[in-house]
């Protein structure tokens, strides 16, 4: 059983160790698995750690200026607004996969610049033990990853060891806010995989309205404690509606809802209809573009968590 106090005084000491009074970086993603590793390792090694958060222009609704209000008294931090680099090279891409790739190697970029800046040599991730198990482990504590411009970088991963339940006991233990602890998983490409086809300005807006409706209507009914993850889906299906007395053509959002231990597997489970009627209500009603909601019902497998 996890000891929270005595794992976190046994990795700030195997971290002090290894990085001694050299520089480090870590992409700090907001979700409660960076959050974790970035407090972890900043308490080791205080100034000598930076904090990297990249707005790609894909996050949730207030989700960078939640970042960095949590977090300014806590870590060194730097947060660089990429949103223009991202979404250009985004431009007119409507395969999934391809979002995915070119994201990537955009974030690669813009943390390989920051990496330079502060001279660091190790990077710090935030893997965790779901991470490599399902990349089929037997990945070592501490390996060599060279960035594309040449520069080597030794990495650190303070809690690989840990499992998603655990990793939230060391937040809370460590005094992160209960709802940074506790917030559901957010992929790293952001609303990238939640917008279907071409990636818009307007889609972009429709999607984050609405995941914001979802996120408030499930919190207001305390299933934020049990669900893995929930939220909207832009898909790149227009349907006939009618508002008011006249016909509308307009976007098919598809709301999702898991519940899952580990992320290995997913169930959705029932739901209570009220909610799901009036986050439907309220999309429709307060985002003109959109004239459908439909709910997916698929676990994983074999379904994905996320549609794209």
């Amino acid at each position: 059983m996890l000891d929270p106090s005595s794992f976190i005084k046994e990795s700030i000491d195997e971290i002090k160790k290894t990085i001694g009074d050299k520089k480090a970086i870590i992409a700090l993603s907001g979700g409660v698995d960076s959050s974790v590793a970035s407090v972890l390792v900043s308490n080791a090694i205080k100034e000598n750690l930076t904090a990297v958060f990249v707005d790609h222009g894909l996050l949730r609704e207030g989700e960078a200026e939640y970042v960095q209000e949590t977090f300014k008294e806590r870590l060194n931090l730097r947060y660089i607004d990429a949103s223009e680099e991202f979404l250009g090279k985004l431009t007119g891409v409507e395969d999934p996969e391809e979002k995915r790739k070119i994201i990537g190697e955009v974030f690669i970029r813009v943390f390989e610049r920051e990496a330079e800046k502060v001279g660091a040599d190790y990077l710090v991730q935030g893997t965790i033990a779901p991470d490599w198990i399902e990349s089929h482990g037997d990945i070592k504590s501490h390996h060599n990853v060279a960035l594309p411009h040449g520069m080597v970088l030794e990495v650190v991963e303070p809690i690989r060891e840990l499992y998603k339940d655990e990793v939230r006991i060391i937040g809370a233990e460590m005094g992160l806010p209960d709802e940074m602890v506790k917030r559901q998983p957010y992929p790293g490409p952001g609303l990238a995989v939640r917008i279907a086809g071409e990636i818009t300005p307007e889609k972009i807006e429709v999607c984050r309205k609405a995941n914001a409706i979802v996120e408030e209507e499930v919190q207001k009914v305390g299933l934020d404690k049990t669900l893995w993850q929930y939220f909207a889906v832009l898909t790149n299906t227009k349907v006939t509606g009618v508002k008011g007395d006249i016909r509308d053509y307009g976007y098919l959002v598809v709301l999702r809802m898991v519940e899952s231990l580990d992320a290995m597997t997913a169930d959705v489970p029932e739901l209570p209809w009220e909610m799901v009627k009036t986050i439907s209500r309220r999309i429709t009603a307060e985002i003109p573009e959109v004239t459908h909601v439909s709910l997916s019902v698929s676990d994983k497998p074999p379904s994905t968590i996320e549609l794209a």
